[in-house]
């Protein structure tokens, strides 16, 4: 590897005079194991970019992004491919002499260590390099995309390569990028640019101020920048990995029975505390690492010498009255005070994973690893009431306490929102999205905030807040409403009279509100403003609604006079999903379900032991199906007449369940006119290791040339790994024309683009690529129904989505059966029905 690195120097050290700047010669490179290093440089020379490095061979393999980089994944910044630098180069930091090549001052602006998705080499080769980092500032998943035909030329040598810097859609992404913004100081020395170029001394850890690390502010983050030791030693080692925490559901009543456990509810964060030794890392229920605005808890933490373990809980502070209070907790994380973690589940220990053990088996192991906690340690043990429900909630409302988290006992830890985990409050609260806000007449800044949340890709107004703020938070806020000013309304729509004189912002900041109730049309009685959230992406915050405890499947069943038997009976068994459940949730979305798939010839999934046993595809009536489910007569290319399953109400869709079907394929004709299709479907279908992203910009690209072509087309998860394009049609054009348009329209896109799209079906012909599936548009092709469940582990839900929403969009299988079922109530895709397209043959 020496010999290698020392040759893949050499355009390094021909262009630099050792004798004159201070950067590494480049010695033999030591081998070594695991990880590579990566780091990001600051560089003001001629023009001011950043300079990414990677370990890769013994060299750091180094790119100049213009811009630097930008965890907006919509972000793509320009990476022009320089020379390798030696692995020494990777701690410099200071001045080169003017005069010299790249003459200026280099900061060392990110460190840490990368590995590579899939091949690195073959990635780098093909100019497709994915990998992970794992930064002080960058993190996650990352692609360096080679725009090959659009090198620059140069006046000697090869072309200088210009390549893509884009940032993955994952937990680390953000909407809106504050990289460069927010960190502008070196991660080394805690020196910016002028005082490297001074000569400054470093700025030592012990001398950063505490309140320099106790921050709630993104603006503020070059504070926490700077961090103590205490948390430099927490980041050494390898604490267990964030995964998805389990949510709990709003509910309208206490469920009975002593197989329920009882906590209190905390006012505070949510927070996955990852512990190996000394190594502690505490993230968000979203994914974000918050060590440095935990920070007090660390050394708690690393004192309890627990071991290796994944602890979920709340980060709270005490308000003068005893109580949780987020407001307070606000408070404490800007200025400074003391923070409780109440620890109420355990995720792993030592390695193992516990998740699949019965809550009330995790919170004794829990118990015990915690040992007797010091009475004045800040981390406690979460205790719990078995039974008794409506006591331990009426004793807690009248001491002025937020509510209970009801959980069954008996259940495993599931990384989703379920009913195994039941909240009930005694008032009301929840996130709303500020979206503008109504100047004061009698002070400077705002009267009121106005509010929405997120339906269907729109920001619905929800009423106004004027109530709540103190003299701290209404400066604050004024600070923060400033820099988001924008000219245009984010919400939908806002009633006439509550426009006037109203200022826009941008819609990402997250406020907590308590409010008595929501009138007839959605909008807030009485709120009250409780504080500023960073723990959730604006995008996420939708209407929370009361809903019953109990599904009433059976019930439904027998009012429709369909026979359900063992309604019981667990079909999925991670989310704990029963028969019963799944006829209640087709009863919640028939309404948004029937216009798309009734009348139409169906294949079914039918799983008789759950989606892991044994699944077929059944579409001919064989007979002994539920008299709900009908049928009707197709003849067939040789003239043979086979009997095809439809179905054209509710009670259709209950005999399915009752008949274990778990995926609705539909036709794209109806028996009505089967000759003649009323949808075309392209399903985008990616290779094995594609990140997400490259399906989302596929869907925008074809919808866009389908635009083109005087095509509206809409977008749907398929519940699966892909989205589903759908034009919906007049039934003009018959199967072979509409076929036809079908592959010439993805075979063009192949052609175009071969290195990114394909039309053909070979999956060795996918490789690194998107298949553009065509193929469903022919008779006797089927494609997944709008709002069906899928047999895969989850129970995810095929869902129409709006196109505003497709950039954020994570995953194509994200949709729970409560998600879809809330999603269908606010009726998506409103005018597919009205579309008056007839295909151009």
């Amino acid at each position: 590897m020496a010999s290698k690195a020392q040759d893949l120097l050499k355009e390094y050290k021909a262009k630099r005079n050792f004798a004159k700047t201070q950067e590494p010669s480049g010695a033999a490179p030591k081998a070594k194991e695991g990880r590579g290093t990566f780091v990001v440089q600051k560089h003001d020379a001629t023009r001011l970019h950043y300079d990414f490095r990677l370990e890769l061979d013994g060299v750091l393999k180094s790119w100049a992004v213009t811009k630097g980089p930008s965890n907006n994944p919509a972000d793509k910044r320009l990476a022009v491919h320089v020379e390798d630098h030696p692995l020494e180069y990777g701690g410099f930091e200071g001045t080169i002499p003017e005069g010299e090549y790249g003459g200026g001052t280099v900061m060392l602006w990110d460190r840490g260590t990368w590995e590579p998705v899939g091949d690195l080499h073959e990635g780098l080769d093909s100019g497709d390099l994915k990998f992970r980092l794992y930064g002080e500032r960058l993190k996650g998943e990352w692609v360096l995309v080679h725009m090959k035909g659009r090198d620059t030329k140069r006046r000697s040598g090869p072309p200088r390569e210009n390549w893509l810097l884009i940032k993955h859609r994952d937990s680390y992404a953000r909407d809106k990028d504050t990289l460069t913004t927010r960190f502008t100081r070196s991660v080394d020395t805690g020196r910016d640019l002028k005082q490297i170029a001074s000569g400054a001394k470093p700025v030592k850890a012990s001398k950063v101020k505490p309140d320099a690390v106790w921050h709630s502010d993104g603006d503020e983050a070059e504070k926490a920048d700077q961090t103590t030791r205490i948390l430099a030693k927490a980041s050494k080692g390898k604490a267990p990995a964030f995964r998805p925490v389990q949510l709990a559901t709003l509910v309208d009543s206490v469920p009975a029975g002593d197989d329920w456990l009882f906590e209190m509810k905390y006012d505070g964060y949510r927070c996955l505390a990852a512990v190996e030794g000394d190594s502690v890392r505490l993230y968000t229920r979203s994914g974000l690492d918050w060590t440095d605005k935990f920070g007090a808890l660390v050394e708690p933490l690393q004192k309890l010498k627990i071991g290796s373990a994944l602890i979920d809980g709340e980060v709270c502070a005490f308000d003068g009255k005893g109580r949780t209070d987020f407001s307070t907790l606000q408070d404490v994380l800007s200025n400074g005070g003391r923070l409780e973690f109440f620890a109420f589940d355990l995720l792993e220990a030592d390695g193992k994973d516990l998740t699949k053990l019965p809550l009330i088996e995790r919170k004794e192991r829990l118990q015990t690893i915690l040992g007797r906690s010091i009475k004045n340690s800040p981390i406690q043990y979460s205790s719990h009431v078995a039974g008794h429900g409506q006591k331990v909630l009426d004793a807690l409302c009248r001491e002025g306490h937020e509510g209970v988290i009801a959980k069954s006992a008996n259940a495993p830890y599931r990384g989703d929102r379920t009913k195994s985990w039941l909240k009930i409050k005694c008032l009301k609260r929840q996130e709303f999205v500020i979206g503008g806000w109504s100047p004061s007449t009698k002070r400077r800044g705002f009267a009121s905030l106005l509010l929405g949340t997120w339906e269907n890709g729109k920001l619905l107004y929800r009423g106004r807040v004027g109530t709540g703020f103190n003299h701290d938070t209404l400066l604050e806020l004024d600070a923060k409403l400033a820099k988001l000013a924008t000219k245009a309304s984010p919400f939908e729509a806002v009633p006439r009279d509550r426009v006037r004189g109203v200022k826009w912002v941008e819609p990402t900041l997250v406020a907590e509100i308590a409010y008595t109730e929501m009138t007839s049309d959605d909008i807030l009685r009485h709120p009250s403003f409780i504080g500023l959230r960073g723990d959730k992406p604006a995008r996420e915050v939708k209407m929370e609604k009361l809903q019953p405890i109990e599904d009433d499947g059976e019930a439904v069943a027998e009012k429709l006079g369909v026979r359900l038997t063992s309604p019981d009976r667990v079909v999925y068994a991670g989310q704990g999903i029963t028969k019963s459940q799944l006829v209640a949730y087709y009863e919640d979305v028939a309404k948004a379900m029937l216009p798309h798939i009734e009348n139409r010839p169906l294949s079914l999934v039918r799983c008789p032991q759950g989606p892991k046993g044994h699944c077929f595809f059944q579409k001919h009536d064989t007979g002994g199906f539920p008299d709900q489910i009908h049928s009707g007569t197709i003849i067939e290319k040789d003239g043979e007449k086979e009997d095809y399953f439809f179905v054209d109400d509710l009670p259709g869709l209950v005999a399915g369940v009752q008949m274990n079907v778990l995926e609705w394929h539909i036709w794209g004709s109806r028996f009505d006119d089967v000759e003649k299709p009323d949808r075309l479907v392209f399903d985008i279908d990616p290779d094995e290791g594609l990140d997400f992203s490259h399906i989302i910009s596929a869907a925008q690209d074809i919808r866009d040339r389908l635009k083109d072509l005087g095509y509206t087309s809409f977008p749907m998860v398929s519940g699966g790994k892909g989205i589903h394009v759908i034009v919906p049609l007049k039934p003009k054009a018959e199967w072979p024309e509409v076929k036809a348009f079908c592959k010439d329209f993805a075979q063009a896109m192949a052609d175009e683009e071969p290195d990114r799209f394909t039309a053909n079906l070979s999956k060795a012909r996918r490789k690194g690529r998107l298949f553009i599936d065509y193929l469903r548009n022919e008779r006797g092709s089927t494609a997944i129904s709008p709002w069906s469940v899928r047999s895969r582990e989850g129970a995810p839900v095929a869902v129409p989505v709006e196109w505003d929403e497709v950039p954020s969009l994570k995953k194509a299988n994200g949709f729970s059966l409560a998600e879809a079922a809330e999603r269908a109530r606010s009726k998506p895709w409103p005018n597919y029905f009205r579309q008056k397209q007839v295909l151009k043959v």
